[in-house]
């Protein structure tokens, strides 16, 4: 009688968090760009997709092509964090070393499941990458600037579905209304229930 030995493999399922800022009109990007000049909401994208608690490991940032390429030329791709571009017309030879192509979302979170380097996982746009986000099981949180206004946009943010509720954000989110160049604004976070 022959022995059959299984061999179990550690197996983790990644989750991934969303981060986007979001007019009014759920707007959130015009022309490549973002509709707004917020210093203070790009330097918290910026700490907070960065963050870890483990200062050995970084964070891997998902992103669309034109997401990517909205980016300005000398700030992509994101440093200190692995970029991630899903896209199904780039081709490999399209990006810098080290940024990786990926055909869809769950392409990505299987090639970043063999990488123990990275801790956290962000979704950082477009609409489309939102929208197949939020429908993830994988989705565990929304982190929203919204901004207290109405920009004029041609990229929306799409419905947020009822599973998610706010919750506390994290305890170095500045609390309540900000203001910058006579923009208000205040960070939220969803998580899905």
């Amino acid at each position: 009688m022959r022995k059959t030995i299984f061999k179990f493999m550690s197996f983790r399922m990644l989750s991934f968090n969303l981060i986007v800022a979001v007019c009014e009109n759920f707007g959130i990007g015009i022309n490549g760009n973002l509709p707004w000049r917020i210093r203070s909401e790009l330097k918290y994208f910026s700490r907070t997709t960065k963050r870890t608690s483990d200062p050995s490991k970084h964070n891997a940032v998902v992103m669309g092509r034109k997401t990517y390429f909205g980016v300005p030329e000398g700030k992509r791709p994101l440093p200190d964090r692995l970029n991630i571009v899903l896209s199904t017309t780039l081709q490999e030879n399209e990006l810098p070393k080290g940024v990786l192509l990926c055909r869809n979302l769950e392409a990505a979170m299987k090639a970043l499941e063999d990488k123990n380097e990275v801790e956290n996982i962000w979704i950082v746009g477009g609409s489309g990458v939102y929208e197949e986000a939020m429908a993830s099981t994988r989705c565990h949180r929304l982190y929203i600037t919204k901004i207290h206004e109405k920009f004029e946009c041609d990229t929306f943010f799409p419905a947020i579905p009822d599973s998610f509720r706010e919750v506390a954000p994290d305890s170095d989110t500045p609390l309540g209304l900000q203001e910058e160049n006579g923009i208000k604004f205040e960070y939220k976070v969803l998580e899905k229930q």
